[in-house]
């Protein structure tokens, strides 16, 4: 149990040696700790990696250690929901779109409740897609699509039929409403998250494609045929630590071998699949391009196209981010692909 009168050195400590902490102290005093706490982690000596997977999973621990560490701040919450806490935010929507209902005074990581704050304010102010001419409202939990070039490529290729696509794991449904808008007559988009189903569906009906999109809660491929099939599955084969790293982990390229040789038993003879994919793991040395070319013809496809942007995202061109330079080289592809 602490308060006010604890010390940002005091927490370090304790968190450290993995001891949680109950706050009933001013809310906003609780902030500080946490930004403290954060400030705190990671000084020290710093080792240098041999390889650039050796890079990418010592930063993966970096962030797991961080996670842990600041998710031992923890402050009440009672039902309503509310903070019973001095100068608490009104938080009753966020942890209602997180959370759920509430019917008893629990306990929660501050650092996990910040995270649901930020969550409810990207679905409130949504984010802009120019090949939508409109917006994406992300849930909480659901991977929000802020790197435009996958979405560009979609929006640009050329289209093999216009009567029915299907979008294989389709997160907030942002390629479904592209593929909606750009003509299809009917898209069925699959995810295995409730909470995907559930955005998808909401985002369709804003953007008014909900006569032409609908989401389907199933495991990858809905039942039937199409002339074309979309996705944009997990680009880096790392074990996820949360539900939204499910977007961005796949261990062992799970979803994307799973995809590729589901092709044959759900593409229409003549159609084509979209397989929208950054190679940011080839540069990390967790995939090369021989592994996914060789999976490619093992499933019966070979590719006819493929059509490559530059990513445009701040790391991209960030010096200090520890994955610099593979961030730096990544090309994400839109591979045309056809059974042979």
């Amino acid at each position: 149990m602490v308060s006010d009168s604890l010390t940002a050195d005091d927490a370090n400590r304790m968190a450290s040696q993995g001891i949680a902490m109950l706050w009933h102290g001013d809310f906003h005093n609780a902030r500080q700790i946490l930004n403290a706490l954060d400030r705190r982690i990671g000084v020290g000596k710093k080792e240098i990696a041999a390889t650039p997977a050796d890079k990418f999973y010592r930063h993966r621990q970096s962030r797991s250690h961080r996670a842990r560490v600041l998710g031992l701040l923890l402050i009440p919450l009672d039902p309503g929901p509310v903070v019973p806490l001095r100068r608490a935010p009104d938080i009753r929507q966020a942890a209602a779109e997180a959370y759920g209902d509430i019917g008893e005074p629990s306990i929660v990581s501050l650092h996990e409740l910040v995270g649901a704050i930020g969550a409810h304010e990207w679905r409130r102010n949504g984010v802009y897609v120019d090949a939508l001419q409109g917006r994406i409202h992300p849930h909480y939990g659901t991977f929000f699509p802020t790197r435009s070039e996958y979405v560009d490529l979609l929006a640009a290729a050329e289209l093999p039929s216009d009567t029915l696509a299907f979008d294989v794991g389709t997160g907030t449904g942002v390629l479904a409403a592209v593929l909606a808008r750009r003509g299809v007559h009917r898209v069925v988009a699959t995810d295995n998250e409730p909470r995907a189903i559930a955005c998808a569906s909401e985002n369709f009906r804003n953007l008014g494609v909900q006569d032409r999109a609908e989401a389907v809660l199933t495991d990858m491929f809905p039942p039937g045929r199409a002339p074309l099939i979309v996705c944009n599955p997990p680009w880096i084969p790392a074990t996820p630590h949360s539900t939204l790293d499910n977007a961005v982990y796949d261990p062992g390229s799970r979803m994307l071998f799973r995809f590729l040789n589901g092709l044959s038993d759900h593409l229409e003879p003549g159609g084509e699949a979209w397989l929208v994919l950054s190679d940011l793991a080839e540069h990390l040395g967790l995939r090369t391009r021989q592994d996914l070319l060789t999976a490619i013809t093992a499933a019966g496809l070979k590719v006819v196209e493929r059509l490559d942007t530059k990513p445009t995202h701040p790391k991209a061109s960030d010096r200090d981010d520890p994955l610099f330079e593979a961030r730096a080289a990544e090309v994400t592809s839109l591979w045309r692909l056809v059974l042979r």
